[in-house]
């Protein structure tokens, strides 16, 4: 296993900077760093969306996705690191199969809301693409895995099916765009 935090604070960063995973220092505003946080800002509202009753079966593929987002993170923090495999990727890909099969057909945009946990899982999904977006700004610069921005897009595809699949389950629907409201409030 890794170093041991036996310290939470450490000083070092006081100066605007971090250390990554390869022990280099950098800027805490620089790319790799907007990318790693932008990561874990996402693990963390997984883990708020977790933290509703949700079931297993929508329960457990979600906690591997964190622990995935976290060896994103890892893979993130040392330049050139592979950690994150296609594999994770065709992972998602049969769940979203799996989970958009008992959907309706989609004729609409719909709009962020319904449940309180779909409503947590599209927070979730907008979170998803500002990573996807952070990471592509370091893909652009530096070396990091393709297979990383394939599987934040994936992502954000399975977040945006799972809280269509959550407002079913809780009842409530999707909430579909009505051009009309913004024109006319009375309608």
């Amino acid at each position: 296993m890794g170093h041991r935090l036996t310290r939470i604070y450490t000083r070092t960063g006081d100066d605007g900077t971090t250390g990554l995973g390869d022990g280099m220092r950098v800027a805490k505003d620089c790319a790799r760093v907007e990318a790693l946080g932008a990561v874990d800002e996402l693990n963390s509202i997984l883990g708020v969306l977790l933290a509703e009753p949700l079931g297993p079966e929508l329960a457990e593929p979600l906690v591997c996705v964190q622990h995935t987002l976290f060896d994103l993170g890892g893979e993130l923090s040392v330049a050139g690191s592979l950690i994150v495999q296609e594999r994770r990727i065709e992972e998602l890909e049969a769940l979203l199969d799996r989970w958009n099969a008992e959907l309706a057909p989609l004729k609409d945009f719909i709009l962020p809301g319904g449940t309180r946990t779909a409503a947590i899982c599209h927070l979730a999904r907008s979170i998803c693409r500002r990573a996807e977006r952070r990471v592509y700004t370091l893909f652009r610069q530096e070396t990091v895995s393709p297979v990383a921005l394939r599987y934040l897009n994936r992502l954000s595809d399975l977040l945006f099916v799972l809280a269509r699949t959550l407002n079913k389950a809780g009842g409530a629907g999707d909430v579909l765009w009505q051009p009309a409201k913004r024109e006319d409030p009375d309608r």
